[in-house]
């Protein structure tokens, strides 16, 4: 069994992806941007890094969110090393809320530390609710290697004026969504040319009340045939 321990605290700007959970602090647009990362087992590891958004932070929505944490491990325990941060203005980040444009930059700046400390891995996006607006919007432009939605803000956000990516993609949206309408996701994704992997979760509030580990298995069963190869192969 493995046991999770508290995040170690590392120096600002880390010039490489620590060997174990550590939080630090990372240059942004805005300002520095408080991050935590965590490795996969190496028995299971591939040679991919995954960056996960929270929701929204004017709603209470950071890093530390149980859909983001539990998407988190899902990504970790499917091999993937992965990288959690908190937008400009939540938690230790600083800087101000900025509507989307700016979180879209702070995503881009911990996917181009990713991408430099991990030059050869594959890069993967992942968000909830407004996290995944954030990841969609950007995804196509930082040209992420695959994608995983959570509870999509169709209809609260401009998702017909986004350039949208052609990687393999994974929505998962709960029926009983009391803050996202789940018939516009479902309608929306009908009208894709480039069509993602769609899971609907029966009785499955936006938040996942007591269905956190459906969505594990959801996101793990989804994404296995989309894995980089092993890292240590």
């Amino acid at each position: 069994m493995i046991i999770r321990m508290n995040p170690i605290e590392l120096p600002a700007d880390p010039t490489q992806f620590p060997d174990q959970a550590a939080s630090f602090l990372l240059d942004g647009p805005a300002g520095k941007l408080e991050a935590i990362s965590d490795i996969a087992t190496p028995a299971d590891a591939r040679r991919g890094v995954a960056v996960i958004c929270h929701p929204h932070p004017l709603q209470g929505g950071t890093m530390h969110n149980k859909v983001v944490t539990m998407a988190e491990r899902a990504l970790r325990e499917s091999g993937l090393d992965t990288v959690r941060f908190n937008f400009r203005g939540t938690g230790a980040s600083q800087g101000e809320y900025d509507d989307g444009r700016g979180e879209g930059d702070d995503l881009a700046a911990v996917v181009a530390w990713a991408r430099h400390v991990r030059p050869d891995d594959a890069l993967w996006l992942a968000g909830f609710s407004f996290g995944s607006y954030v990841s969609i919007s950007n995804a196509a432009r930082l040209h992420a290697d695959a994608l995983i939605s959570i509870a999509p803000p169709v209809g609260r956000w401009k998702f017909e004026e986004i350039t949208l990516p052609t990687c393999p993609w994974l929505i998962v949206q709960g029926e009983a969504d009391e803050i996202v309408e789940p018939q516009a996701v479902f309608d929306w994704v009908d009208t894709l040319e480039h069509k993602p992997e769609l899971v609907r979760m029966p009785d499955t509030s936006h938040f996942f009340h007591r269905r956190l580990m459906d969505l594990r298995g959801a996101i793990k069963h989804a994404v296995h045939d989309w894995l980089p190869p092993p890292r240590q192969s």
